[in-house]
């Protein structure tokens, strides 16, 4: 994935030097060039010294080609608006912004975007939320058992029955789009794939969906 990211402070930083290590194309754009600084001397993505409300700047790290986008400033506001300009404007997919001030959230929340406190959050969430991969976060809230997760069902689970895969002692299924329509959850009896599930779970649990869609798709292979 081509990956850009808007501020080089402690979590941008890691941010990434862990994306790149994963084998993603990274940039990272800061208004301050010893903030660079932060960054590991093995780092070999691109750096951009500029003001991301300048355009040019935006487009120097190649915005239009871009998948994804975390804006980890200082600033709240900042965040926001260069994310809703990225995911608005430019059309990127995978877009996220901090949130340093809880006071600030709620305005941050009206633009629509995934939000990740990163007071209380590292550098991971934001790479859980970045992922392509058919199961990731998309919500963190200030209660780590919060947290809501999309799943794009593989073709490995085409069939399998929502209440075995998904089972409500362990999964709080939000709600289920099938074929860009919002079906109701008490419908669906099959899952088929492509559906997107919006779920609720505690991390642990989610870890072993995520060995469970691994076996299946081993089993289909």
């Amino acid at each position: 994935m081509r990956i850009i990211i808007v501020g080089c402070g402690q979590v941008g930083s890691v941010l990434a030097y862990q994306l790149y290590k994963q084998g993603h194309v990274v940039t990272v754009i800061d208004q301050d060039i010893s903030a660079f600084d932060n960054l590991p001397v093995d780092f070999q993505g691109q750096t951009i010294e500029g003001d991301v409300m300048e355009k040019n700047v935006l487009h120097r790290a190649q915005v239009e080609d871009a998948d994804a986008i975390a804006v980890v400033t200082r600033s709240d506001s900042l965040n926001a608006l260069v994310a809703f300009i990225a995911k608005t404007e430019y059309q990127v997919a995978n877009v996220v912004a901090a949130n340093t001030d809880p006071r600030q959230r709620s305005i941050q929340e009206s633009f629509n975007l995934p939000i990740v406190g990163s007071t209380s959050w590292g550098a991971q969430q934001f790479i859980e939320i970045l992922s392509d991969a058919p199961l990731r976060a998309i919500h963190f809230d200030s209660d780590p058992n919060l947290i809501v997760y999309q799943l794009q069902v593989p073709e490995s689970c085409q069939g399998c029955l929502l209440q075995e895969f998904l089972p409500a002692d362990k999964y709080k299924t939000l709600s289920l789009i099938r074929a860009n329509q919002r079906v109701p959850v008490s419908s669906v009896q099959y899952l088929e794939a492509g559906d997107l599930i919006y779920l609720a779970a505690d991390p642990a649990e989610i870890e072993s969906l995520r060995s469970q869609l691994g076996s299946l798709q081993e089993q289909k292979a």
